[in-house]
């Protein structure tokens, strides 16, 4: 069982990073969490076939996190693909997803494969397989945009998420609105964190995980032009480590 970050980007396209994804494989299944820009060159550049990927999970409808996924389905299909593909999302947004894959003429009739939507109920863990489940709790990033959904036609979820795989619990932070979120799980013990470090102070990370002491967090989400490295204290640097595209961790 591993991670793999997939990107490591923030929402400013960068020649050194790709946006922010990961790729967690188990046996038997390998769960795509982003899909933004560039997303298929960038599974290319890893040597992961696209095939492979049996489920995509979209945290929120920022372009860096969505955008790229018509153009995966269609690397999808021009490879063959046969497999079903599940879409984990909330329940808020499947018409929008649905809707941008129609709009892109990719037709479910001309795919060979299926596209299986499975809703992401809050606070409730969603069975991904076997060992594998999925909890969304909803974070704050896009509570100030609401006041400018003029024609009240959109919603707003944008998740943070535990991953738990057999005993593990693994904390994706998502894209965060404020500190707060970084304690949305704090009922649950954590093996492995992973935060953001766009949206969040590194000092207000550094404290979550004094608080939380997952066995390592990971930072992700980055600009070209942060540098944390002085940030974090030196009791903590094998602890607190910062990402790139294709590090992969164990589980």
């Amino acid at each position: 069982m591993k991670i793999i970050f997939i990107g490591t980007g923030s929402g400013k396209t960068s020649l050194n990073r790709n946006h922010s994804s990961l790729l967690i494989s188990i046996p038997k299944y390998n769960l795509l969490v982003d899909t933004g820009d560039g997303i298929s060159k960038a599974l290319l550049a890893l040597g992961i076939d696209f095939n492979s990927i049996n489920g995509v999970l979209i945290t929120h409808l920022h372009a860096d996190h969505y955008s790229g996924l018509a153009s995966l389905i269609t690397q999808m299909k021009m490879s063959k693909r046969k497999d079903r593909l599940d879409i984990f999302i909330h329940p808020d947004v499947v018409d929008v997803i649905k809707n941008f894959i129609y709009q892109s003429y990719l037709f479910e009739e001309r795919l060979n494969f299926d596209l299986n939507f499975i809703s992401l109920a809050v606070n409730i863990f969603t069975n991904v397989s076997e060992k594998f489940k999925i909890q969304f709790r909803q974070n704050s990033h896009l509570n100030e945009y609401e006041e400018y959904d003029h024609q009240r036609e959109l919603k707003f979820p944008c998740g943070s998420f535990l991953f738990k795989i057999n005993s593990k619990n693994i904390f994706y932070t998502g894209d965060v609105g404020s500190e707060n979120d970084l304690y949305l799980f704090k009922d649950f013990k954590l093996s492995v964190a992973i935060s953001e470090a766009t949206h969040i102070e590194i000092k207000e990370i550094v404290k979550f995980y004094n608080f939380a002491k997952p066995g390592k967090l990971f930072l992700t989400h980055i600009t070209d032009e942060e540098i944390f490295n002085d940030l974090i204290p030196p009791g903590l640097i094998d602890k607190i480590k910062f990402a790139y595209d294709g590090l992969e961790i164990d589980l």
